[in-house]
This record gives structure tokens, C-alpha cells and sequence, in this order.
């Protein structure tokens, strides 16, 4: 039986997601599902570091002024330009070092 951090790791190895679709991946539902995600995303970049691996991160961006944020594992609420809360997740996938 593999853990929920490992059964992220294999999904992120076969394509990229969002916080959101992972957690619908791994069938969590609730309002803190995708806080447990970017923890969970947290310390999987960590071990995959001491694997040569690393966690590419597509940044969330703005739907609709297109602003870019950091690449960072979080989900912001709220565009720091144009105030809009209409915000494109971040994406996540494994990549080799």
C-alpha cells in the first residue's frame, strides 16, 4: 500500500497538476485538501532532492491581467496588480536534475 505522498509522486512523474486536480486525483475532499496537497508538495521536493530529482513548477498566473507569480508551492488568492481572485493554479511535475 503506498502512501498518499508516494501516490503523488507517481502521478506527478506521469504528467503535470494542479493542487486541485490532485486532490480530486487522490479523492480528498473538504476545504483543507489542498492545503494537505501543497504540504504534501513541500516535503516531496525536499525528498526529491536527495533523489537528483526535482519538482518544476509552472507558476499560478492571473486570468485576467496575466500576471505571473513566483514559482512557489502555494496558491495565491488574490492578483497583487489588478486585485482579480481569478487565478490560474500553479502546476506541478517531476522532472530529473
Amino acid at each position: 500500500m503506498m502512501t498518499r505522498r508516494q501516490r503523488i509522486i507517481k502521478l506527478l512523474e506521469e504528467r503535470d497538476y494542479s493542487p486541485s486536480e490532485l486532490a480530486l486525483a487522490l479523492d480528498m475532499r473538504g476545504k483543507g485538501a489542498k492545503k494537505v496537497i501543497l504540504e504534501d508538495l513541500k516535503a516531496i521536493q525536499k525528498t526529491l532532492r536527495r533523489e537528483g530529482k526535482v519538482l518544476l513548477i509552472k507558476p499560478a498566473e492571473c486570468r485576467k491581467c496575466g500576471f505571473l507569480f513566483p514559482p512557489e508551492i502555494k496558491v495565491p488568492s488574490r492578483c497583487p496588480r489588478c486585485k482579480s481572485e481569478w487565478i490560474e493554479e500553479p502546476r506541478f511535475r517531476i522532472g530529473s536534475g
